[in-house]
């Protein structure tokens, strides 16, 4: 499954697990890596460049191959040392790198003469340009699917990947709403180079989370996700429980971010991760929940991908050779 994403990352299958906090560590980064697609670890969870050292340490000991590691630009109530963590991949020899959040500009210097490659997650065209512009080699897209931070619009994958593929010329990744084989042949035929998947790998044996979110996530559909601070301009979609209601009543009656903060913090999300307390905080969650049937190991479910993608590959081809005359 070659495409401009494999070349450039030199990877098996263009399958990527995306960045996500307390979720992105070792463990599941090396098995994503080790199955042909590329793992990230996430610099924000390992909260110091010592910690992020020692994370990165922990993937190489797991796996030879090509890995990322995520750089987060959101806003943050605790301080982010992103040029220090910069430092510390260029010493660990950590070749790619996916940036999230606000605009990676001003440590795109830093990034390229450390030799690394950048893959920036955007949620609009707009956004994909001006990153192209300033030089990063790939665009992850999300549509509105997506956990996490999906932009303040409303649009979905279907049209946000297409039109960002036609707006520049560098590789683009889809991301939102992808869980299985068929989602990766939708993407490709939408223009994309390969596909970025978080929820999905959620609900994988290697996810270092408590096995209560992984059954939760078995057992939900696609109604199960809410998207949440709107009123403070990062919309954020996450599983619909106890918190995420309470949060979202409170935006439909004008809460303040100081109003909301004790509810939407990070730090409540190790409750749900760590202890399997599914309502206590919120946490990211994307649509393709409602496509995760089963907690797979990391490899079972890479392989049943690519096996799917061939399948509804040959499927189309042999429907569109019977439709249409030759």
């Amino acid at each position: 499954m070659k495409t401009r994403i494999t070349e450039l990352l030199g990877i098996e299958y263009p399958i990527i697990c995306g960045g996500m906090f307390q979720v992105g560590r070792a463990e599941l980064a090396a098995a994503v890596s080790e199955a042909g697609g590329l793992g990230t670890i996430t610099s924000k969870t390992q909260v110091t460049p010592e910690g992020l050292r020692k994370e990165i340490r922990k993937v190489k000991s797991l796996t030879k191959k090509p890995f990322s590691v995520n750089l987060n630009l959101f806003p943050s109530t605790t301080a982010t040392p992103n040029e220090e963590f910069i430092e510390v991949l260029v010493e660990e020899g950590v070749r790619i790198v996916e940036t999230s959040g606000r605009s990676p500009e001003n440590l795109m210097t830093q990034l390229k003469d450390g030799g690394i490659k950048v893959l920036h997650k955007v949620a609009g065209v707009k956004y994909a340009v001006s990153a192209e512009r300033m030089g990063v080699d790939a665009v992850i897209v999300v549509g509105n699917e997506t956990g996490g931070h999906p932009g303040m619009s409303d649009v979905g994958t279907l049209v946000m990947l297409p039109r960002v593929v036609d707006a520049v010329n560098i590789p683009v990744i889809g991301g939102g709403g992808f869980a299985d084989g068929r989602g990766l042949v939708s993407a490709l035929a939408l223009g994309a180079e390969g596909v970025v998947m978080g929820t999905r790998f959620m609900a994988t044996k290697e996810a270092p989370i408590h096995d209560n979110v992984k059954n939760w996530m078995v057992h939900a559909d696609e109604t199960k996700t809410i998207v949440v601070q709107r009123n403070i301009g990062s919309a954020s979609r996450v599983a619909l429980n106890e918190v995420s209601k309470e949060v979202d009543r409170l935006e439909k009656e004008g809460a303040t971010l100081e109003q909301l903060l004790p509810l939407i913090t990070g730090q409540r999300s190790k409750h749900v991760y760590f202890e399997g307390e599914i309502d206590g905080g919120i946490w990211s969650c994307g649509q393709s929940v409602g496509l995760a049937k089963e907690v797979l190991s990391v490899q079972e479910l890479i392989l049943q991908m690519v096996t799917e993608a061939k399948r509804s590959f040959n499927s189309i081809q042999q429907r569109i050779h019977q439709t249409l005359p030759i």
